[in-house]
């Protein structure tokens, strides 16, 4: 299996523009002529876009339809505004600046109208145009990947992305080590491909917006599945913060992301326990296994009530690793694919089941 990364520089992840839809053209009342109506103005999904990108390349942020053409003798019917098409990328989320969700762009030629142009001046209007829709709306993006890696800082996340490849992410060991997304493809032997996502790390906390938290959880979103990442010896955020144990921080996790959304809960995960090579791992990784089997109610009492998952995540697999040796790397790879094939039997088993009811449904409905 190989491994290529790509790394957000700078990362952009939300926009806010200026959309206005093309006025309307004038009608001609001697002869009742109608004038264009105004060109709208549409985000249109495209690869190898980026907030970035558009950022760049109109500095202004205004984008606006054609006006329409108005009525002459020539043409009665005055020609309709050009539109004007916002290119963005794949994933992004279009609400308007209070917040009211105008769509979606899930995959490449999805298209969003922002703004409507206006009617061109007609019998109704007393040959008056109208103007175009004015209006600021957010483009916001959440990265789609087939796994999101999910863990506190120092982890271990970059380290195990640089294992299962050849980037050099910039490691440091300090409490907001992933700054920005970086997502990496797994390619393996027949053509398949899957891509991980390593987001910003999160914090305890996170769910209320501290730090990079939100911009985090925003993003795990739109993953398939979740890969937990602990260190098999637990972690401490920072001398003034408790040191927490590896079964904590799965607890503590699964707690940011019920708190920020509780249909993250239903999400599959694989849980990954990183730094084996440490001296003692073994017994540490035993006493892990244990709690998440059986979580002993006096272990539960070391975390403040409110830090305690309702439910805890059930993972289909648990991998010791590690990140430096590149021990067990290879099985977590197996097991990412493995996991990811059996959600999509089951999703497929579910859509045709769909498709036999409907089906079923309409031949009993045209017998009747």
């Amino acid at each position: 299996t190989t491994w290529c990364l790509i790394s957000f520089g700078n990362f952009v992840d939300n926009l806010r523009l200026y959309v206005r839809g093309g006025s309307g053209g004038m009608g001609l009342p001697r002869l009742g002529g109608h004038g264009g109506d105004g060109g709208d103005v549409w985000v249109v999904a495209t690869q190898n876009m980026t907030l970035k990108r558009i950022k760049n390349k109109y500095p202004q942020k205004r984008f606006v339809g054609e006006t329409g053409g108005n009525s002459s003798v020539r043409a009665l019917k005055g020609q309709k505004g050009k539109d004007k098409e916002i290119l963005a990328p794949v994933g992004i989320t279009v609400t308007t600046d209070d917040g009211r969700k105008l769509g979606e762009l899930n995959a490449e030629g999805d298209r969003v109208r922002v703004a409507k142009g206006g009617a061109g001046g007609s019998v109704h209007s007393a040959f008056e145009p109208s103007k175009g829709q004015t209006k600021h709306i957010r483009l916001d993006l959440k990265l789609i990947a087939d796994v999101g890696l999910v863990g506190f800082p120092n982890a271990g996340k970059s380290s195990l992305l640089t294992a299962m490849s050849n980037a050099t992410p910039q490691i440091g060991s300090y409490s907001f080590t992933t700054l920005k997304p970086e997502i990496g493809k797994l390619m393996y032997k027949d053509h398949k491909q899957i891509s991980v996502a390593d987001l910003p790390g999160l914090i305890e906390g996170a769910h209320i917006n501290k730090g990079m938290g939100h911009k985090f959880l925003k993003h795990v979103e739109r993953t398939k599945q979740l890969l937990f990442v602990v260190d098999v010896y637990g972690f401490q955020l920072a001398s003034k913060t408790p040191f927490r144990s590896a079964f904590e921080t799965v607890q503590l996790l699964t707690k940011e992301l019920e708190l920020y959304k509780e249909e993250f809960m239903s999400k599959s995960a694989l849980l990954v326990v990183n730094k084996m090579d440490l001296p003692g791992a073994e017994d540490k990784l035993q006493e892990l296994k244990e709690n998440l089997e059986k979580p002993d109610p006096e272990f539960s009492q070391m975390l403040p009530e409110d830090m305690i998952p309702r439910k805890n995540m059930i993972f289909k697999h648990v991998v010791p690793v590690s990140a430096t040796t590149g021990f067990g790397i290879d099985h977590l790879k197996s097991c990412i694919r493995e996991s990811l094939d059996e959600e999509t039997a089951v999703e497929t088993r579910a859509f045709h089941q769909e498709r036999l009811q409907a089906l079923r449904g309409s031949s009993t409905y045209s017998a009747s």
